[in-house]
């Protein structure tokens, strides 16, 4: 089988990537740094991470990257990115595409795609408007309700899981000094986050905490000298989230603050119902912390009490972490547990196999 896997970057990664790889004046050499520092690999394929000659891999909206590919191939002029990915599609004789950023490349580029391909797949576990992604012969996803949005425009939608990237045993063996870390998005549309994240802030005069936030433009404008000037209070953080505030972290350097954390605070933002276990579950418990999280229905493995433990309401949250913190020794059993559960049941090799018995299907 010849796999040909599109994914994405974030924009507030691309900093970091262009540092990593400042001296990455190749194609393979930048693509290697990427997945090297493992930003989002709990979504990339098995052959895709074992560097299978069958395997393509690039990140379809890295301009630096592809124009690398382009220039080594001879493109003229300044191709389009969409073009730049079509004639990667067409040299490696792709016969199953499986995008992991549909809304930039939706049906409209499924049309284009060569005859070579025979199965296109891609993962969309969010709302994305009116997104037409019914060209793809399947759209994968690990929320049910998300899943069943799909269906209702017309998508094939199956279920799928992002997996524990195998480099994270690396990470958590040893000491954890933070007792609480949290990395994600924060802007007016995390408002019941936000107000989670407020209260258990609250616990950094007795306790270690860490929150990497990755602040909206208007969040970072309205806490400008400038911005203080003008009627932006809304997307200002509280003081006690800004206090204790740091840039947000990636791939490897997310590792190692997991693997250094008693536990990871993550809570869902309301876009997918009561469905859980967004990326976040899989890379705290693939670290060995402690998930501490909100209620509601989570994929097989993540059981409140058993491996994961469960806040009911944001005023819950910092008494639930507070009783972890004093029982750690009793929970960091329930810690080991669930990474153990996770490494298991939602390992690269097993992530794979399903993959495969979907194509079957198809």
């Amino acid at each position: 089988m010849r796999l040909f896997q599109n994914s994405g970057l974030y924009p507030s990664y691309l900093p970091r990537l262009n540092q990593l790889a400042a001296n990455a004046t190749r194609f393979e050499a930048r693509r290697d740094v990427f997945l090297h520092d493992r930003f989002g690999a709990p979504h990339f394929l098995k052959p895709v991470l074992d560097g299978s000659p069958d395997a393509f891999f690039t990140n379809g909206d890295d301009e630096v990257l592809q124009r690398q590919w382009a220039k080594a191939q001879g493109m003229p002029g300044t191709p389009a990115l969409e073009v730049i990915l079509l004639a990667q599609i067409e040299h490696h004789k792709t016969e199953v595409f499986y995008n992991i950023d549909p809304v930039r490349y939706p049906s409209t580029f499924v049309a284009k795609l060569p005859a070579s391909v025979k199965t296109t797949l891609c993962w969309r576990a969010a709302p994305s408007g009116n997104a037409d992604l019914s060209a793809y012969g399947a759209v994968l996803g690990n929320f049910p309700s998300i899943l069943e949005s799909w269906r209702s425009k017309g998508c094939r939608a199956e279920l799928f899981f992002p997996s524990v990237d195998p480099v994270m045993e690396e990470y958590g063996n040893g000491e954890r000094p933070i007792d609480v870390a949290f990395v994600g998005g924060y802007s007016r549309h995390h408002s019941a986050r936000g107000r989670t994240l407020e209260q258990v802030a609250g616990l950094a005069g007795s306790h270690r905490m860490v929150f990497c936030l990755d602040a909206s433009r208007l969040t970072r404008l309205a806490e400008s000298a400038i911005g203080r000037l003008l009627p932006l209070g809304k997307h200002r953080r509280p003081d006690a989230i800004a206090a204790i505030a740091r840039p947000p972290v990636f791939g490897r350097d997310l590792y190692q603050l997991f693997g250094s954390a008693k536990i990871v605070l993550n809570g869902a933002i309301d876009m997918a119902g009561n469905d859980r276990g967004n990326m976040r579950c899989f890379e705290a418990m693939g670290c060995g912390a402690l998930l501490v999280s909100d209620a509601g229905n989570y994929p097989e493995g993540m059981q409140g009490g058993e491996t994961i433990a469960i806040y009911n309401s944001g005023n819950d949250c910092p008494i639930k972490i507070e009783a972890c913190l004093r029982d750690w020794d009793e929970l960091q059993a329930t810690a080991e547990k669930g990474r153990r559960a996770v490494r298991d049941l939602y390992s690269k090799e097993r992530q794979w196999a399903l993959f495969g018995k979907l194509l079957e299907r198809l």
